[in-house]
């Protein structure tokens, strides 16, 4: 499918709108929930939801939508029929949300065989939204004015590494210390929730992010998409790209996010 300026603007109108309802949430009081999985669930999640497949409908009726918010509702032996589909997370970062720091985004990903070609990342504080598409660029948007944007490469010293504000492990520990010990200059850290992570590393203000735990396929389709198309990648621990709604369950292994490809991150992993 040719990712056109129509589809572009369309996907754009639609996060923007899906942002509109998350603040009038945001700014007022909300109860908070809890899924199975013990994750939280705000009435703005399903407002931004309702809105996204809304209007994705209206946009291409021909391509179904894969939500976080709706995945329960789709067997793996349906979903693996569909050749394209939009994976869609409506409201990426729901602890940030509750914490109210501003680190939370839309995120929406056009899956074609496997492969995120086209992604959007939209921040609705501030209003910041970054988009690009496989085999073209990468871009960040701030109200009207859009920019290129691409990775830093070779990276900053001290090596600027992203970190989880709400998840956090051993393994990544022990990885950072190894970056530490290794990276000349050391690393800095940097926290921030959310895909956001993924669009620092493409605009070139952070290097790299390691992820050693569990994701889901709606939490990194957009932000990988918009980080290749800046010249960065996101694989998993044997240097492979993500690809997306192959598997039975749609929960991803662990990953690195990196700017510059050169960076030698698989020294940093274990032994």
């Amino acid at each position: 499918m040719v990712v056109d300026a129509a589809l572009v603007e369309g996907a754009v109108a639609i996060a923007r709108a899906a942002a509109a309802a998350i603040l009038e949430i945001y700014d007022g009081e909300f109860a908070v929930e809890r899924k199975a999985d013990a994750s939280p669930l705000t009435a703005a999640d399903m407002a931004a939801h309702h809105t996204i497949v809304a209007g994705l409908a209206r946009l291409t009726p021909d391509i179904p939508v894969l939500s976080e918010e709706s995945a329960d509702e789709v067997g793996a032996e349906q979903r693996h029929g569909w050749d394209r589909l939009w994976l869609v997370d409506p409201l990426d970062g729901t602890r940030e949300f509750v914490k109210r720091n501003g680190e939370f985004s839309v995120n929406l990903a056009l899956i074609e065989n496997g492969e995120a070609v086209f992604g959007l990342v939209l921040a609705p504080v501030g209003g910041a939204l970054w988009h690009g598409a496989r085999g073209g660029h990468a871009y960040r948007r701030d109200g009207d004015d859009e920019r290129r944007i691409q990775v830093q490469a070779p990276p900053a010293q001290p090596l600027r590494v992203a970190a989880s504000r709400s998840h956090h492990s051993q393994r990544s520990d022990d990885f950072l210390a190894r970056a530490h010990r290794e990276a000349p200059g050391g690393i800095a850290m940097v926290s921030l929730g959310s895909s956001l992570k993924f669009c620092r590393i493409a605009e070139g203000s952070l290097d790299l992010y390691p992820r050693f735990g569990p994701t889901s396929e709606w939490d990194t389709a957009a932000g990988q998409c918009v980080l290749e198309a800046a010249g960065g990648a996101l694989v998993d621990p044997q240097g492979r790209p993500f690809r997306y709604n192959q598997r039975q369950g749609l929960l991803n292994g662990d990953f690195i996010a990196v700017g510059d490809t050169a960076l030698p991150w698989r020294a940093w992993q274990d032994g």
